[in-house]
């Protein structure tokens, strides 16, 4: 599993270490892995061309003691020192004793040479900001950052990209069409992951994320990104002896006549996720499509551990009615799509006597359930802080939220967040939110609290929707359902 810490975590449990290291331990250590990881990109380190984007403190101070040991090894290095006034001395000095080369960002002709060294390099080492800054970049590192958006070297991250905030993930909007954040090929994060690397749109500049362990010993993490072994031991599996009522009945309320499909979908994927039985409770001429499809299925009302509503069915009145029927059975309850537009208009009231429950917006649902809340909010606002609002959304309704997006967030009541790894943008296709809401729905009514369905749906809905994208082809929703048992096989084989 991986875990991610706050920044100010991240600086106490520094703070707490360096206090009986000798002094410049850490750095020593993260710029050792730094290097490492650098060579390895590298291939050959005699001979390449490297160059340091050095700013202040710290951050900068960890480019340049992994540049010198770089240097040392036969690489030209060069550090662009965007304040030079406030470089790193000892990083800055051990540079230049290996052999490295500095450009202080005052000097005459700065930007074209800078521009130049660049162009010309092999590895870039983004040292600019580390995790405690804030707000995008500015001159003169927003136009590095275009220059080597255009260059073709390597470009890795020292622990956090640059402009992106290390505790949600947000990156400023492009000002006069400057970039202001710098994407990375590898981040090298040191000690723990921090929340941006794992959350859009902070992970998309990321890359990919390597850990180098410098010995930190941080609190409980404020975020967590299962991985397949952690899925593995919370998916149900039937014992010897046990039947299907047993192993969990769900109860489904999707579909409408003007949108059948939406419970054919979720039902195929119910009928993947773990529960013994299904039934469902709609209009009969959807019912008749669900049995067409799927003849396994129970029709009609009944005795149910868990429901699953809102798909398809709707806003009218009819819809209402359902869905107060099925809150009013006081089980756990998955509620998504028009589901969330109903239960946005009556509130967190509506919830008081559901023992537990799952709710499954996309960011302009978020908006509507916020709105439930007495908070204004956009889409795009919800989309560039996605932990902040599934926490507010938690905790305001007292229920488990599914934030679903390019990064899926699942935050419960106690504040507790996860980030789903396995999605991928082929899964942005009509109908694949009902295939979530089935899938995760079963594994609510197998057993699961409604943050470990709403975890282990995510990850097999993601990974699913990876399998039937195989080789990059576009995907329909119901490629993705055939898809779950080649996914649940896959985690539970790992």
């Amino acid at each position: 599993m991986r875990e991610a810490h706050s920044v100010e975590q991240v600086r106490a449990a520094e703070a707490a270490l360096m206090a009986v290291l000798p002094e410049g331990t850490l750095m020593q250590r993260a710029a050792a892995g730094l290097a490492v990881t650098c060579a390895g990109l590298l291939g050959r380190v005699y001979g390449s061309r490297v160059v340091l984007l050095v700013g202040s403190g710290d951050n900068g101070g960890d480019a340049l003691y992994a540049g010198a040991r770089l240097a040392r090894r036969g690489a030209r290095v060069d550090a662009l020192l965007l304040s030079p006034q406030r470089a790193h001395a000892g990083g800055l000095a051990a540079l230049r004793s290996a052999g490295g080369w500095s450009l202080p960002a005052d000097a005459p002709g700065f930007p074209a040479a800078a521009q130049r060294l660049v162009a010309a390099a092999d590895l870039v080492m983004d040292g600019i900001v580390g995790i405690g800054g804030r707000g995008g970049l500015r001159a003169p590192a927003a136009e590095l950052a275009q220059a080597v958006g255009q260059a073709g070297a390597v470009v890795v991250a020292v622990d956090l990209p640059s402009g992106v905030d290390a505790d949600t993930g947000a990156v400023p909007a492009v000002v006069e069409g400057l970039p202001s954040a710098l994407s990375a090929d590898v981040t090298v994060t040191f000690g723990t992951h921090k929340p941006g690397l794992l959350v859009d749109p902070g992970a998309a500049y990321a890359g990919v994320v390597e850990l180098v362990d410098i010995g930190l010993e941080p609190p409980a993490p404020v975020l967590r990104a299962a991985q397949h072994a952690d899925i593995a031991r919370l998916l149900p599996r039937p014992a010897r002896e046990t039947d299907k009522y047993a192993r969990g009945v769900l109860g489904l309320a999707a579909g409408s006549e003007r949108y059948p499909g939406a419970a054919v979908l979720a039902t195929g994927a119910a009928l993947h996720g773990g529960a013994g039985a299904l039934r469902y409770v709609g209009p009969r001429a959807v019912g008749d499509a669900v049995l067409a499809a799927h003849p396994e299925v129970m029709v009609g009302a009944g005795r149910v551990q868990a429901y699953a509503v809102g798909p398809g069915i709707d806003t009218g009145e009819e819809a209402r009615e359902r869905l107060a029927a099925v809150l009013a059975d006081e089980v756990p309850v998955l509620v998504d799509a028009d589901g969330l537009t109903l239960l946005a208009e009556s509130g967190p009231k509506a919830l008081r006597n559901t023992p537990g429950a799952l709710l499954t917006p996309h960011a302009g649902e978020a908006v509507r359930l916020l709105a439930g809340l007495g908070e204004e909010s956009t889409r795009a606002g919800v989309e560039a802080d996605r932990i902040g609002y599934a926490r507010r959304l938690a905790a305001g309704y007292a229920a488990t939220v599914l934030l679903k997006g390019s990064t899926t967030v699942i935050a419960d009541p106690r504040g507790e967040v996860w980030v789903n790894p396995t999605g991928t943008p082929y899964l942005a296709t009509a109908g694949s939110g009902d295939v979530l809401t089935g899938l995760s729905g079963a594994l609510l009514a197998a057993g699961l609290s409604p943050t470990e369905a709403a975890v282990c749906g995510a990850y097999l809905h993601g990974l699913a929707g990876h399998l039937a994208a195989d080789e990059g082809a576009p995907c329909s929703a119901s490629d993705v359902l055939r898809a779950l048992p080649g996914a649940w096989h896959e985690v539970c084989g790992a």
